[in-house]
């Protein structure tokens, strides 16, 4: 039997757009009649969603502009004695931040501002 999975890339999708922080997609989705919440829509960014309701993938999908095959990616699970314990450093987020800079997305620097003692 093939087995299969799926990966969420919202978080790649989301910095592709400019978008560094999940509040930002919170009045984006609003505009188009999904309202979910500050935690619901940190969630759904930062986890793979097990459920999801189709107004809300169209929403994300108008929103940042995307489809839903780059917002959902098929991909093969690997067999019991290759899967990942996820204690391999090298792997997980690592190869998010790689393909970001592959097509060229950076985060800005930070501007730390001395306090303002006025």
């Amino acid at each position: 039997m093939k087995s299969l999975d799926y990966e969420w890339r919202l978080r790649e999708i989301m910095a592709t757009r400019g978008l560094f922080s999940t509040t930002k997609l919170i009045p984006l989705l609003n505009e188009r009649g999904v309202h979910l919440s500050a935690s619901q829509v940190y969630r759904l960014a930062a986890e793979k969603p097990e459920r999801l309701n189709l107004q809300v993938l169209v929403a994300l999908m108008d929103a940042l502009d995307c489809t839903a095959d780059e917002l959902i990616g098929k991909v093969s699970m690997p067999t019991a004695r290759g899967r990942a314990t996820g204690t391999d450093q090298s792997a997980g987020s690592e190869k998010g931040l790689e393909t970001l800079r592959e097509r060229g997305h950076r985060p800005k620097r930070a501007t730390i501002l001395p306090p303002d003692n006025g």
